[in-house]
């Protein structure tokens, strides 16, 4: 277990105490590999080879148009639309000569064995989301290796938010491979528990929200309902509303 590297963000998203501490994880990831390949890795030759092959998706293509770093945008997506036309050359080639159809049956619709299944192909991948994965199943081993021999994390997370439906899902998934029986029947019954509270929870907010909209109620105080749409939908669906789930550090 490489300390500094995986417990540390783990102990940080747990103690920030949002609605999903992987949701927490995530976002941080995102934005930090975001900045990572428009600094100075954009210059890397290997950042550069794996951007030109896989490319970027539209989500990451926004957020990165968003900082006030065009030049390293452009970099990347100039040598990425050169290495697709080649590809584009290709497929162009191939399907004027008519040995490859333009589209499938709908039966393989999916194949790239066709000209339309051949350009899909070439906007289906993309480097950041390959990398945030990657760094996501390592939190998720490394969550339940805390869970596991920890018995701080153990009590913290219990009575922490939990997290969203979607986390739940892959945590529950990873118990299979890095828990044993008892530990995985326990960590299952505790991470269902605590998504249930909290989705009530969140509920009984929502729907008194909704009940502040009646004159009757006007004068009545709000609790904590005020925010309760962006945590019921990220609780539904991993965090897409509301403002970024984790604390930026001060510039």
């Amino acid at each position: 277990m490489k300390y500094q590297i995986d417990t540390i963000p783990v102990w940080e998203a747990l103690e920030f105490r949002g609605a999903c501490m992987l949701c927490t994880l995530r976002a941080k990831t995102e934005t930090d590999e975001i900045d990572r390949v428009l600094g100075a890795s954009v210059m890397e030759p290997d950042v550069r080879v794996r951007t030109n092959e896989r490319g970027i998706c539209a989500e990451h293509q926004r957020m990165m148009f968003a900082l006030p770093n065009r030049l390293g945008h452009a970099l990347l997506m100039d040598t990425h639309a050169a290495e697709v036309l080649k590809k584009l050359e290709k497929i162009r080639r191939i399907a004027i000569s008519g040995r490859k159809p333009a589209v499938r049956p709908l039966s393989a619709r999916g194949s790239d064995k066709s000209t339309a299944g051949a350009l899909r192909k070439l906007a289906a991948n993309c480097v950041v989301c390959e990398t945030i994965q990657s760094h996501m199943e390592r939190y998720l081993y490394t969550m339940l290796h805390l869970w596991k021999t920890e018995p701080k994390f153990r009590q913290q997370f219990a009575e922490s938010k939990g997290v969203c439906i979607l986390h739940a899902a892959d945590l529950i998934e990873a118990s299979e491979r890095h828990l044993n029986a008892k530990q995985q029947k326990e960590f299952v019954e505790i991470c269902l528990n605590l998504l249930s509270d909290r989705l009530s929870e969140d509920e009984k907010d929502l729907n008194w929200f909704t009940q502040k909209f009646d004159y009757k109620n006007q004068h009545k105080p709000w609790g904590n309902s005020k925010n309760a749409i962006e945590r019921t939908v990220n609780r539904l669906r991993g965090n897409c509303l509301g403002d970024v789930p984790y604390e930026k550090p001060k510039k």
